[in-house]
């Protein structure tokens, strides 16, 4: 188990990286910082040159892959990080050399159980992109498919090991601090951050996402996702359709090849949409690196190791929250937010409506147009520390994907705006999801399921409470063989049998 002290100095040679890189000015100049950890800062930076600007960036890019993964990772989490440092976060790179090819050779054979001359008839021994957690190599299968063959870095597993465990000792000793540490719940960022990287680390998990969201996205023709190659895939290998096309971080290129920018804008936007809204299963890291552009005008996206979930109920507080702010309803968004448990119960609802009518008044009387979704959700996560509200890591990972798609949206088509393009969409949505016919069909469903219950209700009642004069029914009698243990006292079995009496009432109880 790693001690203290290791977990000390590993944060010690970090916080040396982040001071060099002015990425500790913040904590340090904060007044909610403890002294505790604000001494601990300035030992960090102790003869260190601090440039004018943090980048916190390419601060986590020196640490290396685990950095860089948290990093990408505290941009969705402004309420933790700032604004300027979630948005400095955005352009973390996630590039790094790649391995060499005959650890890679290795890593693929042991992977899918058989020689790589037997799966593939070409194999580019170069990668073509190499990020931190892995590289993917460009392949021609023997039956003649050209592919695309993803595969972990070796060694990555453990390296993710040693800097969770640091994580979450850090984060476990923020928490005893309390206060707004407390509030921010480190402990839980952290928890999803290793459930999110455990995700990355398993190639199967990600194939099987894409293919989920393929089977989704049938009903947006113009949204592509590439084919899964089963047989050649596993957890430490992924094998998916090469798709030849040009990335939406090239716009001149894009003219060039004949593509309606203004048509891929929107296709983007709404594709976004169904799979936020209507499916509550999208491509979180829509980042223009991620994206192409077909031959046929169609967008393909690529890199399926950060999905969002977000469950019917909570799309449904998320539209009304976002109709109310563009309407002016800031009392029925204040109940949603209270409803939603958002908001601990002991605060003032009035109060906390006139907080969200300081986000919402500003974009009053503006065109529609000049509306925009990822600066109105910015504005209303920002009231959350003065109403101490607990963080909703799906909503702010939904709110980091729609401002990026917002960007990659509006380097295409700056004249777009995604609420205009959205809004036939939305509306039409919000109208099924919370009008009378969507009301009347929960509640049929409701009660269709309480009527299916009543049956083993009754007979529990039988059982239990039987008709004035019958024989209680006998209690079950499991078949058991008894057998003989050296040393078994007479305490220990009537301990046994208490626990076990213990536990048939508890399951009694709770029936």
């Amino acid at each position: 188990m790693t001690t203290a002290v290791t977990h000390l100095w590993r944060l010690l040679k970090w916080g040396r990286t982040l001071a060099r890189h002015g990425a500790l000015g913040g904590i340090e100049r904060d007044p909610l910082t403890p002294p505790g950890v604000r001494r601990l800062v300035k030992l960090a930076r102790f003869g260190t040159r601090q440039p004018a600007e943090p980048d916190y960036a390419h601060a986590l890019q020196a640490i290396g892959p685990a950095a860089i993964k948290l990093g990408q990772a505290l941009a969705t989490r402004p309420d933790l990080v700032g604004e300027k440092a979630a948005h400095n976060l955005l352009r973390l790179q996630d590039s790094l050399p790649p391995a060499p090819f005959p650890l890679i050779r290795h890593a693929i054979e042991q992977a899918l159980e058989a020689p790589l001359e037997r799966l593939f008839a070409e194999f580019d021994e170069v990668a073509i992109g190499a990020a931190s957690i892995a590289q993917v190599h460009r392949a021609v299968t023997t039956e003649g498919r050209q592919v695309a063959v993803k595969v972990l870095r070796p060694g990555i597993e453990d390296e993710f090991t040693r800097a969770l465990e640091t994580y979450e000792w850090a984060a476990a000793q923020a928490e005893k601090f309390g206060g707004e540490f407390q509030r921010l719940r480190p402990q839980s960022v952290i928890a999803q951050f290793r459930q999110w990287t455990r995700r990355e680390l398993d190639l199967n998990r990600e194939a099987a996402s894409a293919s989920e969201l393929k089977q989704n996205m049938v009903a947006e023709p113009g949204f592509y996702v590439p084919e899964i190659d089963w047989r050649r895939s596993a957890r430490r290998v992924m094998t998916l359709e090469w798709l030849d096309g040009i990335k939406l971080s090239k716009r001149d290129q894009l003219i060039a090849a004949g593509h309606d920018l203004t048509q891929l804008a929107a296709t983007l936007v709404r594709a976004f949409l169904r799979q936020a809204v209507i499916d509550g299963f999208f491509h979180a890291d829509l980042h223009q690196g991620n994206l192409f552009a077909l031959p046929d005008g169609r967008i393909a996206a690529i890199d399926f190791g950060i999905m969002g979930r977000v469950d019917r109920r909570a799309r449904r507080w998320l539209a009304e929250i976002l109709y109310g702010l563009i309407t002016g309803n800031y009392e029925r968004v204040a109940e949603i937010h209270f409803e939603a448990q958002y908001v601990p119960a002991h605060h003032n609802i009035a109060e906390f409506t006139t907080a969200l009518r300081a986000v919402g008044e500003p974009i009053r009387g503006l065109a529609v147009k000049e509306i925009s979704v990822g600066r109105m959700l910015e504005g209303l996560f920002t009231i959350t520390r003065d109403f101490e509200m607990p963080t909703q890591p799906h909503l702010l990972l939904l709110q980091k994907t729609m401002v990026m798609e917002e960007g990659v949206a509006t380097f295409l088509d700056p004249e777009i705006n995604m609420w205009e393009t959205a809004e036939p969409f939305l509306r039409e949505w919000i109208r099924d999801e919370l009008g009378p016919e969507a009301y009347a069909a929960d509640r049929l469903i409701h009660w269709v399921r309480t009527f299916k219950k009543l049956p083993d209700l009754v007979d529990r009642i039988d059982h239990y409470f039987p008709a004035p004069g019958a024989a209680p029914p006998p209690l079950p009698q499991a078949q058991v063989e008894v057998v003989g243990l050296p040393g078994l006292r007479f305490k220990d079995v009537a301990l046994a049998a208490l626990g076990a009496a213990g536990g048939a009432l508890a399951v009694f109880l709770l029936s």
